[in-house]
């Protein structure tokens, strides 16, 4: 209600003005009580607002979270992602609602609150005063007698003056009510009206939100019915087919296990055999046994790499056993070791050395084939420590590996579709791949693309490393380079698969996007990455000497054929604590490598060592022939990784050999420069781990040699036969126990131990198996995250004694 004060009425102040305040005064009351219900219920209403918003953000986590759990369907990932992204939608216009409700409702009117009603209540104050001055002017100028003239005169004086006040400040006290009953009327309106309005984009912006996505759910409408019909459809087939094996005869099922030899999988065979451990205890295991590639192998669990039983199905033989205590129990004889399992019945023991037997055959006839894809196997032995070794690790995983690999410039979009916020990645060729993508890269086969997922796999760090040294820029300026010259159109996402797979085989099977280098080109590549490598060489010379190895010194007396080496094997086998005790002391004491060197005769120790000398450098020399092998070659030992995939690209063979330099490999020049990532790179495009040089030597041994820790850690974990030896009979432990490297002897010694436990997997061989990882988990991450702890020895110089 509007009240107006008349300002003529006022300075007659009559009774008639003095209700008319008193009524506007109480309406005042009132409104101020309205207006901080008004703002309370408003602050309300926004905290309510809020709680609402944050579990609506949890809920379209969850949606996002559902979404990325169903990943292989492609319509439930990409229909949940879409509504995710409405309902975040939403969440912003709410969001925008809310602080509209508390800038136009609670901001404007408190602050209506706070400035004018209090300007109003302190205009009443001062009205309320000189009213009641006024008042007790009247009274004492009435009451002033007639004969006494001076308080006659001064009851006058303050009547006068008391009556000018009282006009001024009712004036203003009128003039203030009726300001604030005009006021009261715009900061009301104009707070609602700009609430109301907030209300209006909200549900405009909700609608056109929605109408953009309503195509989408009619559409998926549409598919959800057919999807009801072909789930009816499929219940009913299910139902039916469980119904007819209900009915089947399984009394001789274990007859069906039959060898195929063209099975679509490459699995000739496969089924559960009881396989007997070479350990003293002679422990059954049951394990998954499966004839692949003309091999023999087993799996304790899927997910495990298969460890090779028979390399070569050629070389074997396989007969029964009827001389053991078991039933139904044969033996496969290798030439290097023979293999005892059982079957569960004499039928299955039939079957598989049937099958056996075949595989040998259909291994002579396909010699050439067969040869090739052992070849391809070739870095992946018996002794593959992988398996053992990466649950272990301290490894990056989900949102860690997905930031470090996606900040590399160009790795944010697929390297093949260009879809932006890829999940998978290759891991031998260092890109970024998006689903689709990642299922065709799968299809092509391992030895063109390896695939992992990057925030469901594990990663270990050298890995890492290797993703973060490549990615989509590098790669593609190799594998694209003719791309734009050859007029081929690169898939955008979106496109069919077919397109995206037929362009996808042309640029890594086919290469047909390559730049082929020139002759002098390649000549001038080779040229700089030998001097490339020679100003590493050089300016690693210019670091400063590293301390020699404490010199070993021994006791009077003591007998320095065997003591101490039991009493250091036995510390590693007993239990963790002495191997974890043994890695702390090995900076400082040495005293595994002064174990190891007891076991050489008296002339091997000298009472101090030989002052360090350095392995043979690398000379460049003109070759007869320059090849993309030769580049490789050289690339490994420069460290530069793009180099490497560029000679890869051109048909560079992985294990090339230069017949003109000691026969050897890129592998061996990449220990030469010293980078564990260049090595992994090499491992993961299926580097032979063992193959020697002229001297019988090969990667392990020349890390030992040179004393790269990290890469021996390597080498180990990839598979490296730590027993074989050079045309100096030396094997590197013998090399490492020389050069009194304490922390490659500890890997080697548990590495060997490590193997002769694994076959036991008995009750044990457990303690054994978490010191090996435990301390290979160290040594991993000590090479790749702080590489100069591994640092404490000099280089093994081959001519000394």
């Amino acid at each position: 209600m509007k009240i107006t004060v008349d300002f003529e009425e006022c300075l007659k102040d009559s009774p008639r003005f003095r209700a008319t305040i008193e009524e506007v005064e109480g309406d005042v009351c009132e409104l101020e009580s309205k207006l901080d219900k008004l703002v309370k219920l408003c602050i309300g209403m926004i905290d309510a607002g809020k709680a609402y918003n944050a579990a609506n953000k949890q809920f379209v986590s969850g949606i996002r979270e559902l979404a990325q759990q169903s990943t292989k369907d492609e319509v439930i990932e990409s229909s949940l992602t879409k509504f995710a992204e409405s309902l975040q939608e939403m969440i912003n216009y709410h969001t925008i609602l809310f602080d509209q409700a508390q800038r136009s409702i609670k901001t404007q009117l408190q602050t209506f609150v706070k400035d004018d009603l209090r300007k109003f209540k302190e205009a009443k104050k001062q009205f309320d005063k000189v009213s009641e001055e006024k008042e007790a002017a009247l009274i004492k100028n009435a009451q002033a007698p007639r004969n006494k003239q001076h308080e006659v005169e001064e009851a006058t004086n303050i009547l006068t003056a008391t009556r000018k006040c009282f006009r001024h400040i009712v004036l203003d006290y009128v003039l203030q009510i009726n300001v604030l009953q005009s006021k009261r009327r715009s900061e009301i309106l104009k707070s609602m009206l700009s609430f109301m309005y907030a209300h209006l984009t909200f549900f405009h912006q909700g609608y056109d939100l929605f109408s953009e996505l309503q195509p989408l759910m009619k559409l998926l409408g549409g598919q959800l019915d057919q999807l009801v019909v072909d789930a009816a459809k499929e219940k009913r087939d299910m139902e039916q087919k469980h119904s007819t094996i209900q009915q089947k005869d399984f009394s001789n099922d274990d007859t069906k296990l039959e060898y195929n030899v063209d099975a679509d999988n490459g699995i000739a065979m496969e089924g559960y055999l009881f396989k007997r451990a070479s350990n003293a205890f002679k422990t059954w295991n049951r394990r998954w046994f499966s004839i692949q590639n003309n091999q023999l192998v087993y799996q304790k669990k899927f997910k495990d790499n298969p460890t090779v039983v028979v390399e070569d199905l050629r070389l074997c033989t396989v007969k029964h056993c009827e001389d053991i205590e078991r039933r139904f129990c044969f033996e496969v004889v290798s030439p290097t070791k023979s293999c005892m399992m059982q079957a569960d019945s004499e039928k299955l023991r039939q079957a598989w050395i049937k099958a056996v037997q075949n595989s040998i055959a259909t291994a002579f006839r396909d010699k050439g084939d067969d040869g090739e894809k052992l070849d391809r196997k070739s870095s992946t032995s018996t002794g593959s420590l992988d398996s053992g070794g990466e649950p272990k690790e301290k490894s990056l995983k989900g949102e860690s590996a997905l930031q470090k690999v996606l900040a590399i410039p160009g790795n944010s979009c697929c390297c093949d579709c260009g879809q932006p916020d890829p999940r998978w990645a290759s891991i031998n060729l260092g890109i970024t791949l998006c689903i689709q993508c990642s299922g065709i890269h799968r299809s092509l086969g391992v030895h063109f693309s390896k695939v992992r997922s990057l925030t469901l796999d594990t990663w270990e760090p050298e890995l890492l490393k290797l993703m973060c040294e490549l990615g989509n820029g590098v790669i593609n300026q190799i594998y694209e380079a003719r791309r734009e010259e050859l007029g081929a159109r690169k898939p955008q996402p979106g496109d069919p698969r077919h397109e995206v797979e037929a362009y996808i085989k042309a640029k890594y099977v086919d290469r047909r996007f390559v730049r082929r280098p020139s002759d002098e080109e390649l000549r001038n590549k080779v040229v700089s990455l030998s001097k490339q490598e020679k100003r590493l060489s050089s300016s690693s010379e210019h670091l400063p000497p590293r301390p020699p190895p404490p010199t070993p010194k021994l006791r009077p007396g003591s007998n320095v054929s065997g003591q101490s080496v039991k009493s250091a094997d036995s510390g590693i086998q007993n239990s963790a604590d002495g191997s974890r005790e043994m890695l702390a002391n090995a900076p400082s004491s040495n005293s595994l490598a002064d174990a190891e060197a007891a076991e050489s005769p008296p002339m091997a120790m000298p009472a101090t060592l030989p002052p360090p000398s350095p392995c043979k450098e690398m000379v460049f020399y003109e070759p007869k022939e320059y090849s993309p092998g030769l580049q490789l070659y050289w690339a490994s030992c420069a460290r530069s990784l793009p180099d490497m995939a560029e000679a890869l690209a051109h048909g560079a063979e992985v294990n090339w050999v230069n017949t003109e330099d000691d026969k050897r490999t890129p592998l061996i020049m990449a220990v030469q420069g010293g980078s564990l990532v260049t090595c992994e790179f090499l491992l993961q495009n299926a580097a032979n781990v063992n193959q020697q040089d002229a001297q019988g030597r090969g990667p392990l041994h020349h890390a030992t040699m040179r004393g790269h820790t990290g890469q021996v850690c390597l080498f180990l974990k990839r598979g490296a036969n730590q027993n074989a030896a050079d045309i100096d009979e030396k094997t590197p432990l013998t090399i490492a126990v020389e050069a009194a490297n304490a922390d490659i002897v500890t890997l080697l010694r548990l590495a060997k131990m490590n193997e002769e436990m694994r076959e036991a997997e008995g009750p044990y061989s457990q303690s054994g198996d978490e010191t090996y990882q435990d301390i290979f988990q160290d040594f991993t991450h000590m090479a790749s995250n702080d590489p100069d702890k591994l640092n404490r020895y000099q280089q093994y110089d081959p001519q000394k004694p």
